[in-house]
């Protein structure tokens, strides 16, 4: 039997969240009726609606789900929520080159606007995380992806990044990049190259900050990192929690890492930007 732990629970952001904000990284769990495969860690009791409430509590009327490695290719979970909260939620999924045309068309239908492909290596160097598909998959995808108009979502470290994007961007397709891209600080050489492909529009950028480096220091050593991406193009970030926080001990306060992200903006038009505007009109939530 799977082990399941409490989803971690979540404080009220102290200052205001523009109406419409959109969380772009987050996981839904559900429970015995979903087959889920052989986890690393214990799945979160995080159902769709432990994920509302968590929604709610952030006033976040919008939200993105990403597949966890769990349910590998299977998008029952995802697709039981896209139905159940329509026009609330969209899904970035998993998928290789011999997913049928057919099913890419039902998942846009559902509400899936992307797929996500891993390069990030497992603790341990045990190589990608099992399940994770590989860029090699997008070359193969992509055009694909530009006649459903979806993304593509990269998980790579900022040097991985460096060397992949330049491949990358001229195949046409939107690239999302999780976690800023995991860079070792601002100084880092291989977060100045993103910040380049920031500048130019050929990128856009997660700011899913509890998943950075930073030692023993908290988050507010982070603060150079977002203060950098937001101000090399403000039009290409995203905000993303990663709630429910698999493999986090303790689990972060996704009510406090927003508010601090509000303060560190510390602009209202900016905040509506990133938090409303910028995921609108990437995953269509406007469109409907």
């Amino acid at each position: 039997m799977t082990t399941r732990v409490v989803a971690p629970a979540v404080s009220a952001p102290r200052r205001p969240v523009p109406a419409g904000a959109c969380d772009t990284h987050t996981h839904v769990f559900g429970g015995a009726e979903f087959a889920a495969g052989p986890a690393p860690y214990p799945l979160p009791e995080a159902p769709l609606e432990v994920h509302a409430a968590m929604r709610a509590r952030l006033g976040l009327q919008r939200a993105v789900l990403v597949q966890p490695a769990p349910y590998g290719r299977d998008p029952a979970c995802m697709l039981d929520a896209l139905r159940r909260d329509a026009g609330r939620l969209r899904g970035v999924m998993i998928a290789d080159d011999s997913v049928s045309d057919a099913t890419l068309q039902a998942w846009h239908e559902a509400g899936i606007r992307a797929l996500r492909f891993v390069e990030m290596r497992a603790p341990g160097g045990s190589g990608r995380y099992p399940g994770a598909i590989g860029v090699e998959a997008l070359h193969a995808l992509a055009p694909r992806l530009r006649a459903l108009g979806w993304q593509a979502h990269l998980w790579a470290s900022a040097a991985q990044c460096a060397e992949l994007l330049p491949q990358l961007v001229p195949l046409g397709v939107p690239l999302v990049v999780d976690h800023m891209g995991m860079p070792s600080g601002a100084d880092d050489p291989a977060f100045a190259a993103l910040l380049r492909h920031l500048r130019a529009n050929e990128i856009w950028l997660k700011a899913t900050l509890c998943r950075l480096p930073r030692g023993d220091a908290g988050l507010e050593a982070l603060r150079p990192l977002q203060d950098a991406a937001v101000a090399a193009n403000p039009d290409r970030i995203l905000w993303g929690s990663d709630w429910p926080y698999v493999r986090m001990e303790p689990a972060p306060d996704a009510g406090a890492m927003l508010d601090l992200f509000l303060s560190w903006l510390g602009d209202d038009r900016l905040a509506r930007r990133i938090l409303v505007e910028n995921p609108a009109a990437l995953f269509g939530f406007d469109d409907q």
